[in-house]
């Protein structure tokens, strides 16, 4: 299953690990980075940004096909826990996390809904609504 759009796949795996808990083991940065042996990763001093290693985690993260049918809804919001893993100083105040792309909606068959971080490219509504989906911004 390839994702055009990294930050659907995140919306995604939110849904999954963390809202419904269908993928496991559900992902842990400390944990993680306790167990990680090619470097010492210090969230203290790198957590202001993506971790390299943490975001290679979930690009590589195979998601089963058929869970994606379990998905209706996507809903973007900046204290999801997928984001703390990834940036765990992350203060929302950008659009690090901002889906750009609808495409990835032909993945997801029962999608209906999405909620979206504010992006100033407005169009993205209109670009989810033309794939089905109804879409506003969080």
């Amino acid at each position: 299953m390839i994702f055009k759009d990294f930050n659907f796949k995140l919306a995604v795996i939110q849904e999954l690990m963390y809202n419904q808990e269908l993928i496991t083991p559900v992902f842990d940065i400390y944990d993680f980075t306790e167990k990680y042996q090619e470097r010492k990763i210090n969230i203290e001093n790198e957590g202001f940004h993506i971790i390299p290693e943490a975001r290679k985690y979930f690009e590589d993260l195979a998601i089963p096909e058929d869970l994606l049918p379990e998905i209706e809804e996507l809903s973007q919001d900046g204290g999801d826990e997928i984001y703390l893993q990834l940036c765990p100083f992350w203060d929302g105040e950008d659009d690090l996390f901002n889906i750009h792309s609808p495409e990835d909606c032909n993945l997801l068959p029962n999608l209906k809904k999405i909620t979206l971080f504010y992006d100033k490219n407005e169009i993205i509504i209109e670009k989810f609504k033309k794939k089905g989906v109804s879409a506003e911004f969080l």
